[in-house]
């Protein structure tokens, strides 16, 4: 007997099963994409949510024609560059260090994942109450060391950068998991020969964790930097789009 009737059978089986959940996963998803592309191609405002006469790309031609929305495009490319380059060299430092810890190592990853669980909005008022120029605590200890306070969101170039160090401390403990589950991965047996050969812990990370933890690490860059690229909650919280177009 043939197995293409069987195999027939069974895949019409499977897209039978599967056929509920493509349905669904095609109407949440694709009701909103075709509703956005229509919404962008019209006039409608958000006092009245519904689509108005279609006005093809005169909407893109203002936005493309508008210098803010480069200038704001060119500080989400720094931003999200400085972030995921930060995330990255922290969360690899600290995933190799919990890779040489035998005692509590799974509390240390708990601890790790408590500012990731965070939502972003309860992150940028915790560390907007930090740093806040006249009472935070951040100001009141460099005080106290005999240093001037800070006016962390006073310039657009230093409100960037306190928001990407606020960024980095919640979103590193994604990176360091991921990194930690590729170094927990790699084989043992091309250490084990660098070290007969009599290759160093530098020649080691260099030669042999990078190109081997090369695929780990790609996937943790390009799902950070979507992250960033589509971050809104935690600058708007801690700045309120301040100063000036920071």
């Amino acid at each position: 007997m043939s197995v293409f009737p069987r195999m027939n059978r069974a895949t019409k089986t499977g897209w039978a099963f599967a056929a509920p959940g493509l349905s669904l996963l095609a109407i949440v998803m694709g009701f909103p994409l075709v509703y956005a592309a229509l919404m962008s191609v019209s006039s409608m405002t958000l006092r009245h949510f519904q689509l108005a006469p279609l006005k093809g790309l005169s909407n893109f031609a203002r936005v493309l024609s508008d210098p803010l929305f480069w200038e704001a495009t060119w500080l989400t490319v720094r931003y999200s560059v400085i972030t995921v380059t930060g995330e990255f060299i922290i969360g690899l430092a600290l995933a190799m260090m919990l890779q040489k810890v035998l005692k509590l190592r799974a509390v240390y990853f708990a601890i790790l994942t408590i500012p990731m669980a965070m939502s972003p909005i309860a992150v940028a008022l915790i560390w907007r109450m930090l740093l806040q120029p006249n009472l935070g605590i951040i100001n009141t200890v460099l005080e106290g060391v005999g240093l001037s306070g800070v006016d962390w969101f006073g310039s657009p170039g230093l409100a960037v950068a306190t928001m990407a160090a606020v960024d980095i401390w919640q979103q590193t403990s994604f990176v360091v998991l991921m990194l930690a589950a590729g170094l927990a991965s790699l084989p043992r047996d091309p250490y084990e020969a660098a070290e007969v050969d009599g290759a160093g812990a530098v020649q080691q990370f260099f030669y042999i964790t990078l190109p081997m933890l090369r695929p780990v690490a790609a996937i943790a860059v390009v799902i950070q930097l979507i992250n960033e690229f589509r971050t809104y909650d935690l600058p708007y919280v801690l700045t309120r789009g301040g100063p000036g177009n920071a």
